[in-house]
């Protein structure tokens, strides 16, 4: 039961700070900043795909050795659902990654350096496509844990 606890504590605070990073890649990508925090962007995106990663170990136990059983979840359509919605977001999430890094590499070599407006604002619109799927995660986590 304890372990339970924790294993749905951790999963919590996870997504919590997975959406944390988000918002945070948001306000530093933000049209009212005079320069692009390259540095910190990279490494905030660095924390968003590690908490990532985390949060599916952090599943994969909940469903192998949580009190519901594993047939709870691997029969339910919407645990599927729920997988496909946050995959669906980690795909999404290559491109921010994707440029953030050609980003630091590129001011690497100029130290003046700052991306173009239009790579800024197709990053910011992944950023607002990803914030679309965390809406619907907590939504299908609520029917999945009351069977509907």
């Amino acid at each position: 039961m304890i372990a339970d606890f924790i294993l749905a504590w951790m999963h919590h605070l996870c997504f919590l700070g997975m959406a944390a990073a988000l918002a945070m890649q948001w306000t530093l990508l933000g049209p009212s900043r005079p320069a692009i925090p390259l540095a910190l962007l990279g490494k905030t995106d660095a924390w968003y795909g590690s908490l990532a990663m985390l949060i599916l170990a952090i599943g994969a136990a909940r469903v192998a050795w949580g009190p519901k059983g594993a047939a709870f979840y691997l029969d339910n359509p919407v645990f599927w659902a729920k997988i496909a919605v946050f995959l669906a977001v980690g795909a999404i999430s290559a491109l921010p990654t994707i440029n953030y890094l050609r980003w630091r590499q590129q001011a690497r070599h100029n130290a003046d350096f700052q991306p173009a407006a239009d790579d800024v604002n197709k990053v910011r619109k992944a950023i607002r496509l990803q914030f679309l799927g965390w809406l619907a995660l907590p939504i299908l986590a609520a029917a999945m844990a009351r069977g509907v």
